[in-house]
Order: structure tokens, then sequence, then C-alpha cells
């Protein structure tokens, strides 16, 4: 199944959310997740991601840049 059939959780801090959030502020690909909102809670790192979570995390940044939505400075 490809990126656009699957549902991803969209919470803030969520792997999706933040592949997103760092393609809109045109950060270099760097899977994490924070394991509460963005900020609050423990940030999980690459080495500490589940395949899965990856997959979120890439989906989200690959999807912002699809759509092309940037941060204009």
């Amino acid at each position: 199944m490809d990126r656009y059939h699957v549902v991803y959780e969209t919470r803030h801090g969520s792997p999706y959310d933040r592949g997103s959030a760092d393609s809109y502020y045109r950060r270099d690909y760097n899977p994490h997740y924070y394991r509460g909102d963005t900020g609050t809670r423990d940030r999980v790192t690459l080495k500490d991601m589940t395949p899965d979570e990856i997959v979120a995390y890439t989906a989200g940044y690959e999807d912002n840049e699809d759509a092309g939505l940037h941060k204009e400075w």
C-alpha cells in the first residue's frame, strides 16, 4: 500500500506532523517525533523509532514537499 492510502496519526508532535513541519520550515530530513505535543514530552530520534514511525515521518515530509507548502521568511 502506498502512502496515499494510509491514514497517519497527525497530532501535534507525531512522526507525520514533525515530517511535514520540517519540510514546511525547509529543515533537513531528520526523522524524529515527540511522545506528546511538540516540546512538551520526550523527543524520540531515528535510532529509537520503529520502521512504521519512520515511514510516517517520511510521508509527512514528502506530502508537504509534494504540496510545495513552505514558510515564507
